[in-house]
């Protein structure tokens, strides 16, 4: 059911490339329909706020044991697992009727299971394109971006149909990720992991995993800036939407046009982010093993700058000039998160064995994703939208001072199983 072996390295990428487009989409959905959803329900912002968080925590909490399962079991029914159980949970949100039945099936359905199918996927893309590892990650990444801006287009859209609009995303988007995850079964190869250097048995021990992890400090310093930068990504896309409609509806905004707006630019300039930061670092990190790090530590930094301006923008005054300005900000924000992007999960890889790569990246995001749970709650008790996005300027900041701490442990680190790519 594959094609020949040369070619199914790019034809799984692209299996996997449109369930990261509907896993990554479906995150949106909640937060461009939220200002519908809340008149839906009566609910109050910080009510909504946790939603986002239970869902965050919930993928954090268990996201680790989903990347140490992945390199002990099955990969691709990790996958196909994981895209039908999200899928199922996006779906089932559309039969909310209150923000208790949301936080169940959005927030612990569908976060349950988005953690069975990142680490076992960029696994199986780390192995398939030992060659091509960066452009094979920055082709998914951009699935990502891609599910994000369309995906808050379409939710903000049918939420400006009327009341019940809202529902029509969820039910869309997890009908189509259910049938997705049959093609996964149908067309995904078993590939069996990476063997070690002594040709034992390439499936990992969880003590293994955990050692080879836990005592390697350029893992732990990535996932503390990793952590910050999930707090930031997870309040600005639940209240950037909610953040233009309430700022620039006199200005004829509507939901949609926000939605649109609160992801479209920002993530535009993402993809010549990724686009930039990973050539520079691919071709800088044979003479410079830290340029993957000074390329993250370089796009956080200067991402702060632009997520304050986006904040301050509407100071300008009212009007379409100062909308313009702040998604011109946006963009730019966007733009150097892009390098930041490009380069962790990469530097990750780089650090730790090919047989540990499931099993870092569940417990990298697993750190990521506690510290920034918080975010949606965090964002949803500041009053203000423009004060609540200003205070996620300095967090992104000091992921950057971390990541200039980390590009010092990166010489005294020793790989035994892999080379950098």
């Amino acid at each position: 059911m594959k094609p020949p072996a040369d070619r199914y390295k790019w034809f799984a990428l692209a299996i996997l490339w449109v369930a990261f487009f509907l896993q990554q989409g479906s995150r949106q959905i909640f937060s461009a329909t939220l200002p519908a959803i809340q008149n839906a329900f009566g609910a109050t912002r910080a009510d909504l706020g946790l939603v986002a968080t239970v869902f965050t925590f919930v993928y954090g909490v268990c996201v680790p044991f989903a990347g140490l399962a992945s390199d002990m079991l099955r990969r691709k029914w990790m996958v196909v697992a994981g895209v039908l159980v999200f899928s199922a949970g996006v779906f089932c949100s559309g039969f909310a009727a209150g923000v208790g039945l949301l936080i169940l099936f959005y927030g612990v359905v569908n976060g349950l299971g988005q953690t069975f199918y990142y680490p076992a996927s960029t696994s199986l893309v780390s192995q398939l394109h030992a060659e091509t590892r960066a452009t094979a990650l920055g082709i998914l990444q951009f699935g990502l971006y891609a599910g994000i801006i369309l995906c808050s287009w379409a939710s903000g859209f049918f939420a400006d149909l009327g009341p019940g609009g809202w529902k029509t995303p969820f039910f869309i988007f997890g009908g189509v990720g259910v049938a997705w995850a049959f093609a996964c079964m149908v067309f995904l190869a078993d590939t069996p992991p990476a063997a070690a250097p002594d040709g034992a048995s390439g499936r990992a021990t969880p003590r293994e995993a955990l050692k080879a992890i836990v005592a390697n400090p350029v893992a732990l310093l990535l996932a503390a800036a990793f952590g910050m930068h999930v707090y930031v990504d997870v309040g600005y896309k639940t209240w950037m939407p909610d953040f233009l409609f309430k700022t620039f509806a006199a200005d004829g905004i509507t939901r949609a046009n926000a939605a649109l707006n609160a992801v479209l630019w920002h993530y535009l300039g993402a993809f010549a982010g990724v686009a930039a930061g990973s050539r520079f670092a691919d071709r800088s990190v044979k003479n410079r093993p830290s340029a993957r790090h000074e390329t993250c530590a370089f796009g956080m930094l200067f991402a702060a700058l632009f997520i304050l301006a986006t904040a301050l923008a509407p100071s300008l005054g009212p009007g379409r000039g100062a909308f313009a300005a702040c998604c011109a900000a946006s963009a730019l924000f966007g733009l150097f998160r892009g390098f930041f992007d490009s380069n962790l999960f990469a530097a990750l890889f780089d650090a730790v064995a090919p047989r540990y790569h499931a099993s870092a990246t569940g417990l990298i995001l697993c750190a990521a994703f506690v510290v920034g749970s918080s975010s949606g709650y965090v964002l949803g008790l500041i009053k203000t939208p423009a004060a609540g996005l200003a205070s996620l300027a300095p967090v992104y900041f000091a992921g950057g001072l971390v990541l200039l701490v980390s590009r010092r442990a990166v010489n005294r680190v020793k790989f035994t199983e892999h080379t950098p790519c």
